[in-house]
């Protein structure tokens, strides 16, 4: 009855959550649905107030969090649970034409650039394909097919996703807003060993100073920035190197003319990316595979033919007998040979349009034998034929299958170039997300799988960087230099990031961590460090990509995050809201308004000077804030927040959108029909289930210090907490009349307020940050998306607010 307590004994929690998970899927609670979706405000970072009254029962927030988790597991179709064979070996197949083209084409160029002044001595062959051998072992297989693979997001792969893992278990982010709610969202649970360690928590506290924050972000940029620089290097390369082998056939073709044929096949290329990664994965997939088959068999046929004793490369002592005799030359050649694991990073950042079972599957079966046997077979006519080093792979291709075998390597060599670009979308998508790359529009090109993205603007960027580099190098020499160390700093910033996530999240034994360092970790370093050596000839190339993107994705965060700050420090109180909105002169006009901010915490400063300019509010007023989260997808029941701002008779509410980084935005997304639904929701669930008149006053008056409440960002030490909801009946107020006034609004009219800041240095700022916010950050923002086209908001319904911040 109204005015009645609603009572949940926390016996019969303890029962319903300690049943079994049958019991789930068969019943459901009657008030289950109904407490579904109580995250909203009114329980912002799960501070409720304790009941002290007489007969008052509680309903713990952690168990009640755990029980709605394991309902929803309960709930999810077995598809989407796991894939099955059938997908999985469909997506392994797929995999072969997107994501192993640049490691498939190695052999095209790795002996040519680590012989680079020929062979000295026959055994010296046996030492480098020795450290091909290991090099592929450890660092393809080991590290990124067995372990690096298994630090993925929900499924996305890349160093944003890495970073996102640390994010979640540390406070590391620089924009403060960060909510408990957000902890108890399916996917952003961790999987924590229930025991502390004590260096898991010394490292955590280490990594959350200001310096440590500002490493993990820039590391984070870096990586990202080289493989942008690798997206660039990969297409140049390697079409310019399978494009050569048409000069052993017709002597007469100039240099000139290989770079004209490779930049027209890289122009083709980059057209054919706008029919998305599904398609194209299908239509290259069969050709990666009659490439893979095609240098496996031909490997075999040579290792027979001239000499199988270079089997004995698999002793590592001819590593130790290589450097040897070679001393600083074989250091140098490193170079070299470190781009046989060329794509691997690629590999991971690719691991959101597939599985990682699928990938493991297709990397073990066919990619790893093929690689092998090829290497091998180029050693044994190396062993007798050491005079054509410089043109290794066509010189032993058997002489009928020379023509078939240059056009697959044409063929293959733009597939390793369109496993590049679609890591360097998925890694951009991640980045958009965040807030540390300008807003660019994202194309979702795949009905069947999520994360298969397309980005125009990157795409037309990337190919004028490809035809620039071809056309100005025209030759593979100075390029497999630059590549080398855009390959090499992205593995070792994936190393670091690995080892914190072995410590503070896995919880791996100390032993396995330091094996890992002692192992995988210099190997990297020894190779970082060659690479490094050629830098003035050709290695400056990825660090100059690297730091102009660096350099804008840098200042974007930065004044992405002074903005956030600025708003924080201005924002509006909800006193001022109720004073604004309950003002005489103020008519409320009929339609439903939607004020768009990113401030999570209140109420942007922009809603002042609206109101105080136009004297009108809509009958239905909702301050929507768009919230990235650190976590790749997270699914529409849990994508929204409400809370009510001021009384009932005001009709002004708050709503937190939420978004994971590999979740797109588009108008197919039917936003506002959801957005309304779940504010409905919220209406009745308040009505049903809202704290005690007095409660809410003290929301209401406390509502800024609970917001801004999150002591701890690590989801398992809130698990134990006693935090309490008080469920409760209320006779005083009538959901049907608010309900009605939503439908009207809504049928009236859906009008965005979008706030469109001009940001300028405050007075007073030093030349630098004047600089960076009135200059080069306007600059960026006006050549790029505007909000509108970012949040996907029909311009037919669009309001624009404008206002100067000052920072």
């Amino acid at each position: 009855m109204p005015g009645d307590q609603e009572v949940v004994e926390e016996g019969e929690m303890e029962q319903m959550g300690g049943g079994k998970m049958e019991g789930l899927k068969e019943k459901k609670m009657s008030w289950g649905n109904m407490l579904k979706r109580l995250d909203s405000l009114d329980v912002e970072s799960a501070k409720m107030p304790h009941g002290h009254g007489h007969g008052h029962h509680f309903l713990s927030l952690s168990r009640w969090n755990w029980l709605m988790f394991t309902e929803f597991l309960c709930s999810l179709p077995e598809n989407l649970q796991d894939f099955g064979w059938g997908t999985t070996l469909r997506l392994a197949f797929q995999s072969i034409g997107i994501v192993y083209g640049d490691i498939g084409t190695s052999p095209l160029y790795v002996y040519a650039s680590t012989f680079t002044h020929g062979i000295k001595n026959e055994d010296d062959i046996l030492g480098v394909l020795s450290l091909i051998y290991y090099t592929i072992i450890l660092i393809t297989m080991v590290k990124y097919i067995f372990i690096v693979l298994r630090a993925n997001d929900n499924g996305n792969g890349g160093t944003f996703a890495l970073y996102s893992l640390v994010c979640r278990y540390a406070k590391v982010s620089f924009i403060p807003n960060e909510q408990a709610e957000d902890r108890v969202l399916s996917n952003y649970q961790l999987e924590l060993p229930s025991k502390r360690l004590r260096r898991a928590s010394w490292l955590k506290k280490k990594l959350e100073s200001t310096a440590a924050k500002y490493a993990l972000l820039m590391m984070t940029i870096l990586g990202t920035s080289m493989v942008v620089g690798d997206g660039i290097l990969t297409p140049c390369i390697s079409v310019l190197s399978a494009v050569g082998g048409l000069q052993r056939a017709a002597s007469s073709l100039t240099q000139g003319k290989i770079v004209v044929i490779s930049v027209i096949i890289l122009i083709c290329l980059f057209q054919a990316q706008r029919f998305g990664t599904d398609r194209v994965g299908y239509t290259f997939a069969p050709i990666i595979c009659v490439w893979f088959a095609f240098i496996g068999l031909i490997g075999i046929y040579n290792f027979i033919k001239y000499d199988p004793l270079v089997i004995k490369a698999f002793n590592p002592a001819y590593i130790i007998h290589y450097f040897t005799r070679n001393k600083k030359e074989a250091w140098v050649s490193l170079g070299g040979v470190v781009l046989c694991i060329t794509g691997t990073e690629a590999m991971f950042a690719d691991l959101g349009h597939f599985t990682v079972r699928s990938i493991q599957i297709s990397m073990c079966s066919i990619v790893f034998p093929a690689l092998i046997c090829t290497y091998t077979g180029q050693a044994s006519y190396l062993r007798k034929n050491s005079h054509n080093v410089g043109d290794t792979f066509y010189a032993s291709i058997p002489g009928p299958l020379y023509w078939p075998m240059f056009a697959v390597a044409v063929a293959a060599s733009i597939i390793a170039s369109q496993a590049m670009i679609s890591g360097v979308f998925s890694i951009l998508q991640q980045a958009v997300s965040l807030g540390c790359f300008p807003p660019v529009k994202i194309v979702h090109t795949s009905a069947k799988y999520e994360g298969q993205v397309y980005i125009p603007e990157v795409n037309f960027l990337l190919m004028c960087a490809c035809i620039g580099v071809t056309a100005g190098f025209q030759t593979t020499a100075k390029i497999g230099n630059a590549y080398g160390i855009a390959v090499m700093t992205a593995e070792a910033i994936t190393s670091a990031f690995l080892i914190l996530i072995m410590i503070m999240i896995w919880k791996k034994n100390i032993f396995l961590v330091i094996v890992y360092i002692l192992t995988i970790v210099p190997v990297e370093y020894i190779y970082l460090s060659s690479v490094f050596y050629k830098f003035l000839e050709g290695g400056y190339l990825p660090l100059a990509f690297a730091s102009v993107v660096m350099f804008i994705m840098s200042v974007w965060n930065y004044v992405h995050r002074t903005k956030y700050i600025y708003e924080m420090q201005n924002k509006i109180s909800t006193e001022r809201v109720r004073e604004v909105a309950s003002k005489p002169h103020m008519h409320r006009m009929p339609g439903l308004g939607l004020f768009y901010s990113e401030l999570v915490q209140g109420i942007p400063p922009i809603f002042s000077h609206y109101a105080s300019n136009i004297t009108a509010l809509h009958s239905v007023l909702v301050f929507v804030a768009i919230k990235p989260l650190p976590v790749s997808k997270i699914i529409p029941e849990e994508r929204f927040l409400f809370r009510r701002v001021g009384s009932h008779e005001l009709r002004v509410y708050r709503c937190i959108v939420r978004y994971g980084y590999t979740d797109l935005r588009s108008e197919k997304e039917r936003f506002e029909e959801l957005l309304i639904e779940r504010l409905k929701e919220f209406i009745r669930e308040e009505a049903a289930f809202m704290p005690r008149h007095d409660d809410s006053e003290n929301l209401a008056e406390n509502e800024d210090a609970s917001m801004d409440s999150s002591d701890s960002s690590n989801p398992a030490e809130n698990k134990g907490s006693t935090k309490h909801v008080v469920l409760s009946h209320t006779g005083n107020v009538d959901p049907a009349e608010e309900l009605s006034m939503v439908d009207r609004a809504s049928n009236a009219g859906i009008v965005y307020l979008l706030g469109e800041t001009e940001l300028v240095a405050k007075q007073g700022s030093g030349l630098g940050k004047r600089i960076i916010v009135n200059y080069v950050y306007n600059f960026i923002k006006r050549n790029l998306r505007q909000g509108d086209q970012a949040l996907a908001i029909p311009r037919r319904h669009l309001l624009k607010v404008g206002m100067t911040y000052e920072l």
